[in-house]
């Protein structure tokens, strides 16, 4: 059997095969409202034949959203249609996973089809951002957040919380913090934006504070026996990446004892003068070194599209996930197309039986 399509359990899930698919925002939502667009989209990807289906990044509050279409978590309709959807990937063979997020001084932006720019101050439409200090991302995002206060904190801790209880109660059985990409959690590790003199700023203890402190909120309510992850930029690509990293890997370690499962690597992305050098598994050799040094399971994405590549960095030791995630969006049935490249027995299989049974009888041809 091929690595890739080894199974995996964490806790009490036991995933098919090492395929995930990681949260991918669609920004067609309405007051968070997930709809058919939603329903669809995920259905499918479940049918494709991947272990683990991560709804897109869904914002704790309305201030948390980075675009009026991104889904929410913070009522009981928003709770409802998530609940079909968790039922509609777990029906179709995958494990239900959602990631809950604030966006923080990246929020209020249009969509990244038109303009992926903060929008205007006096549209109606947009909302005051918040985030550890009062500094701009820049460029694009050039909106000044307003610095949070210890209420500010607390609250949004808070959000958190109760947004995890409400994907608990629809049906999701694995949960993932969004701590990457700039956004709230990332701002409070980051210099770049996080300028802060008190409890919440300065050294490596408190950039990290609110992580953790979340991640502990979030453990009291995430039942035991099911997966609590996080997806975390563990460094920047701006000149100073070992410190980062170095950092990064502390606190994954205290993230770890704090009774983090998995997490899944990433870029921070806290700033737009990073020099990333993008490649096909560019950040796999990253990922294990986390992996090896903060002792916990790991996860990883970006540039990972060839089904050899997915298998190596699974064979090896690097990953235990493979997040895939453009090559799906262009191929729902990803999954099915590595199979058949990595010489996996029966590979129509991977898909649900009224396709598998159909492929496998009349022989389809593999693609040219």
């Amino acid at each position: 059997m091929s690595a890739l399509f080894s199974p995996f359990e964490l806790k009490s899930v036991k995933l098919r095969n090492r395929v995930a698919i990681p949260p991918m925002c669609q920004y067609s939502a309405v007051d968070g409202v997930t709809n058919d667009w939603h329903l669809a989209h995920y259905a499918s990807l479940a049918r494709g034949g991947a272990g683990l289906v991560i709804v897109e990044a869904t914002a704790v509050s309305p201030e948390g959203r980075i675009s009026p279409g991104c889904t929410g978590l913070w009522n009981d309709e928003q709770a409802q249609g998530m609940a079909r959807i968790a039922a509609a990937i777990k029906s179709h063979g995958a494990v239900p996973g959602i990631q809950i997020a604030h966006a923080g001084r990246k929020a209020s932006a249009n969509r990244p089809w038109e303009g992926d720019d903060h929008i205007a101050e006096d549209d109606p439409r947009g909302w005051p951002t918040i985030s550890p200090s009062a500094v701009a991302f820049g460029k694009h995002l050039g909106k000044v957040p307003r610095a949070m206060t210890l209420d500010d904190i607390a609250r949004v801790k808070a959000d958190f919380v109760a947004a995890a209880r409400r994907a608990l109660a629809a049906g999701f059985e694995w949960l993932e913090l969004h701590f990457a990409h700039g956004y709230l959690a990332q701002s409070f590790f980051s210099l770049h934006s996080n300028h802060r003199d008190d409890a919440y700023g300065g050294d490596l203890a408190g950039r990290s504070r609110f992580l953790l402190e979340t991640l502990a909120a979030v453990r009291e309510v995430w039942p035991e026996h099911l997966p609590l992850t996080a997806r975390f930029g563990v460094l920047e690509y701006d000149g100073r990446d070992e410190q980062t990293l170095t950092e990064s890997i502390e606190v994954t370690r205290r993230m770890r004892e704090g009774g983090l499962d998995l997490l899944n690597v990433s870029v921070g992305f806290s700033t737009y003068e990073a020099n990333i050098p993008w490649g096909s598994a560019f950040l796999a050799p990253i990922a294990e070194r986390v992996k090896q040094e903060a002792g916990i399971a790991v996860a990883s994405s970006w540039g990972i599209d060839d089904p050899h590549a997915a298998n190596r960095v699974v064979a090896h030791g690097q990953m235990d996930l493979v997040m895939i995630g453009r090559a799906l969006l262009a191929n729902p049935h990803w999954p099915y197309y590595a199979a058949r490249e990595l010489g996996v027995d029966r590979s129509s299989w991977v898909l649900p039986a009224p396709y598998a049974h159909w492929l496998e009888r009349y022989a389809v041809q593999r693609a040219a």
